[in-house]
């Protein structure tokens, strides 16, 4: 059995994480201030400030920054979708951190595990049906349907030839993702509307542009609801790093907890992409980095990770709308670009796993 230190890190001591904390905090404030001015349109700081506090204060001329071609930009594009970036990468880092501590493999992400192309497919497949029943929620609940429909196949497959292993849940999460890739694309090479083309297109390849001051409160409802629920749970988090025989041994059966775990994770999952698409890797590289520099102790672990994938998503948001001139890059296309060298390196680390023997 593999001894765990929920010490190890660069980083120690509680008066360094609490300073993190604030570090983070301040820099994701800073991060959106600054975000908010940045895109195609030619505005002022000044301008992009001005909309901002009468919005929000109603200070200034109601006529001028209330309303407008200004005000449209500011306070109905650009401040959603990056208010999207934090929800989205708040969420996608701690169902990551969840995935990893469930398989006992720092590899596993929502993409890597099929889950988030399990909740494309399954929005993609409402979008062509055409379902009405739930309203405006229905893609999110196709989308929801997917991802936990997915992350319960990807645990049955793994439990088949013997005990589950993180290996073959890890295997088990691949095949299914590329299945349900090449379900989705078949639904768009099949598709003969354009409209329903094109919607299907935003979410194989990931896109913010689409954020809704609706959707981010539901979006942020759900992540700040399953963040606080993982935190209490960062016990038991721990415990799953022991292994299953440890945590026998202590009293605790880790069967029940990774199905509550798998719900909770494919909720968050499938209205995050249900909101942005498939955005793959975010919750590999995040809790990846975190855990480095602070350890494996969950309780520390996953606020951290909170502040950094969203700074992060935020970033690459900016970077998407500006890397090319006179249009925008899908944010999952770029954020692959980067994200998948950094999966190649961790396979060929020998230091990539952690946990007790699965």
């Amino acid at each position: 059995m593999q001894k765990i230190d929920l010490k190890d890190g660069i980083f120690k001591g509680l008066p360094i994480y609490i300073c993190a904390l604030i570090l983070l905090s301040i820099g994701l404030i800073l991060s959106i201030l600054y975000a908010v001015t940045v895109g195609s349109a030619d505005l002022s700081v000044e301008e992009v400030y001005r909309v901002i506090l009468y919005e929000i204060f109603h200070i200034g001329n109601p006529e001028k920054w209330g309303s407008g071609a200004t005000h449209d930009i500011v306070w109905l594009i650009r401040l959603p979708r990056i208010i999207l970036a934090v929800g989205v990468g708040a969420g996608l880092s701690v169902v990551g951190v969840v995935m990893q501590a469930i398989v006992q493999n720092p590899l596993a992400d929502p993409y890597i595990l099929g889950i988030s192309s399990g909740a494309s497919l399954g929005a993609t497949l409402t979008i062509l049906l055409g379902a009405s029943l739930f309203g405006a929620a229905q893609v999110g609940l196709g989308a929801f349907i997917g991802a936990m429909t997915v992350a319960f196949l990807v645990i049955l497959i793994s439990n088949f030839g013997g005990r589950t292993t993180s290996v073959k849940l890890v295997l088990s999460g691949v095949a299914l993702s590329s299945l349900c890739s090449a379900f989705s694309n078949f639904i768009v090479y099949m598709a003969d509307d354009p409209d329903r083309f094109r919607t299907v297109s935003f979410w194989l390849m990931g896109s913010l542009a689409g954020a809704e001051w609706i959707s981010n409160a539901w979006i942020l409802s759900i992540v700040l609801i399953s963040v606080v629920f993982f935190i209490t749970q960062s016990r038991i988090l721990n415990l799953m790093l022991l292994g299953d025989d440890t945590a026998v041994t202590l009293g605790t059966n880790l069967q029940r907890y990774r199905r509550v775990y798998l719900i909770a994770a494919s909720l968050m999952v499938g209205f995050i992409v249900y909101a942005s698409g498939v955005i793959g890797f975010v919750g590999l590289i995040i809790p990846h980095f975190v855990r480095g520099l602070f350890g494996v102790d969950h309780k520390k672990l996953l606020p951290l990770s909170v502040l950094v994938g969203s700074v992060f998503l935020i970033w690459a948001d900016v970077v998407a709308r500006t890397i090319l001139p006179n249009t925008e890059l899908p944010i999952g296309i770029l954020i692959s670009v980067v994200g998948a060298p950094i999966f190649i390196l961790l396979l060929f680390k020998k230091t990539y796993s952690f946990g007790g023997k699965s």
